[in-house]
């Protein structure tokens, strides 16, 4: 998920466990068959825990998944789909600058411990963020704020971004006006990312009251109150309880809702980490759903009478390259080898689900700003070899990390992903030093700092805009990828503060064609991945951005 500034490692990187409302979740009676023998319990099977019951403290999926169910944000994405719609606010609109966003707030909206949304509250939340402090300003912390918004009030770092946010205002009790410095591809986009979504009041005196503190690996998280509550958002579902032995997080309907009331009456958020336990769990009636299914058990699944949407194409994996870390990759020739010994369709066929596909540049087709012009890199052992003996490098040696004991959308078996491609690239003459990390820290702080000849990565799209991938990866120099490019940063910076959507997609079509003539990684392939149900569940409409609304969720 996230978007980042041109410092993508932070863009990964999953804050340690926060220590939110530390209740008992009771079990419910489940028969074999998955129901809920009448507890009116959805029980859904979570590939981590949660980093965070405080979403604007996260930037993982795992996290939002349970959070996004709690706290609404000012806009939204249509069920199914990419394109933006109301949440909160029923209308907004901004100047023509792209300076000056008005939001028009829905009437009779509470929250869960009582008080009410006005313009006010929006601008109170906003303001929080902004003003943010110490432990705050680290970007484990104040990821999504600082990627959005830039950096705070006051500055504590010379590193921290400028600050984009100017300010709240409400002109009346429904009206929220918020003011940036210049137009940004982020928005509107930003305003419906669940790292913005509104609390009461009362939470956000509780969280000011409240602190982080620490640095680095040291950062010590907010213990906030048991008392259900605590935390209080306008979503169908309020947080009673979660109960960090048990690792599960257990929601319950709020009857006070503005919109449809949720379709169960208790949601729970159980994790199991391994894939194949998931699916056992599904197959044994403990659970009735989970996510991210392996490509192979789709079938079987069907088979037995589970329910297996697919969601669409709106993920990007890839193979990154830190050219500065070796001096052979900062040759274009060797960059071009790598591409050609890829036999990427051939990892599409035997580790994708169906629709999955081969990928041209570093956004799937599915987004505004793809272009057809790209130059491609077709598989072609003979192509390569000649490639590295131009360039001095027949025998080129290089390390290739990739992550242990993690499942993403674009990358459900990273180890079967990472034994294809070092088959194609020591076919052609490459020898590869495996480098298997765990995936959280230790590979995603490696990846940040630049630790890596190759790696495996990807990303799942938060929003429709180009910029939400290029952006993240290209606008600017990091250590994870190890260039300097100003005729691309330059784009990139054009692309993200045109207010003119027509031009911006323009500029972004032209970026990724500079980016495959200079082939800082190769782009590998977009997946659709795939969530599973019981027979006996309504599922939820599922989201190309892994946006599921449970409150769509219903025993049959």
């Amino acid at each position: 998920m996230r978007i980042a500034r041109p410092k993508a490692a932070r863009a990964f990187a999953a804050v340690l466990a926060i220590g939110v409302i530390a209740t008992g979740c009771a079990e419910s009676e489940r028969d074999g068959d998955g129901s809920s023998n009448g507890s009116d319990t959805f029980i859904f099977g979570a590939a981590g825990d949660p980093s965070s019951l405080d979403p604007a403290l996260a930037s993982d999926g795992e996290t939002f998944r349970v959070t996004r169910q709690v706290f609404e944000t000012l806009l939204d994405h249509e069920p199914g789909g990419t394109e933006l719609v109301g949440g909160l606010a029923e209308e907004w609109e901004s100047n023509e600058e792209g300076t000056e966003w008005t939001f028009h707030l829905r009437e009779g909206v509470t929250f869960h411990d009582g008080g009410e949304l006005t313009g006010e509250v929006v601008c109170q939340n906003y303001d929080h963020w902004f003003n943010w402090s110490g432990t705050y300003q680290n970007s484990a912390l104040s990821y999504y704020w600082q990627a959005i918004f830039g950096g705070f009030a006051e500055n504590e770092s010379d590193e921290t971004p400028e600050p984009l946010y100017v300010g709240c205002t409400a002109p009346d009790e429904h009206t929220a006006v918020i003011e940036v410095e210049h137009a940004t591809a982020n928005l509107p986009g930003g305003f419906s990312l669940q790292a913005f979504g509104i609390h009461s009041p009362d939470s956000i005196a509780v969280m000011e009251e409240q602190q982080a503190g620490g640095e680095g690996e040291n950062i010590t998280y907010p213990e906030y109150s048991q008392e259900p509550g605590t935390l209080a958002g306008t979503g169908p579902f309020r947080i009673t309880g979660w109960n960090k032995g048990n690792q599960e997080i257990t929601l319950e309907r709020f009857d006070d809702y503005w919109g449809d009331p949720a379709g169960v009456g208790t949601l729970v958020f159980r994790t199991i980490p391994e894939e194949d336990a998931r699916r056992q769990a599904l197959e044994a009636g403990d659970i009735h759903g989970y996510d991210l299914v392996a490509p192979a058990d789709v079938e079987d699944l069907e088979r037995q009478g589970f329910q297996v949407p697919v969601r669409d194409v709106f993920n990007i994996f890839y193979v990154g390259m830190t050219l500065e870390r070796n001096p052979a990759l900062e040759e274009l020739e060797v960059r071009q080898a790598i591409a050609h010994a890829l036999d990427r369709q051939s990892l599409v066929d035997r580790q994708l689900p169906e629709g999955g596909q081969v990928a041209t540049q570093f956004v799937p087709h599915t987004v505004d700003g793809y272009s057809e012009n790209v130059t491609t890199y077709d598989y072609d052992p003979d192509r390569a070899r000649e490639l590295l003996a131009d360039a001095g490098y027949s025998d080129l040696t290089v390390d290739f990390c990739y992550p242990t004991e993690v499942t993403r959308p674009y990358m459900p078996a990273p180890a079967d992903m990472f034994e294809l491609l070092r088959a194609d690239l020591e076919a052609v003459g490459i020898t590869v030093e495996p480098r298997p990390m765990q995936w959280n820290p230790t590979y995603l702080d490696t990846v940040e700092n630049g630790g890596c000849d190759l790696r495996l990565m990807g990303w799942t799209g938060d929003f429709n805009d180009a910029y939400n991938f290029l952006g993240t990866w290209f606008a600017g120099y990091s250590a994870e990828w190890g260039f300097e490019h100003e005729e691309l940063f330059e784009l990139l910076d054009r692309a993200e503060t045109e207010p003119d959507l027509e031009t911006r997609v323009s500029l972004y079509q032209e970026a990724n064609e500079l980016i495959m003539d200079f082939l800082p990684g190769v782009p590998v392939s977009s997946s659709p991945p795939s969530i599973a149900f019981a027979e006996n569940v309504n599922p939820p409409t599922v989201s190309p951005l892994t946006q599921e609304n449970f409150a769509e969720v219903s025993f049959k």
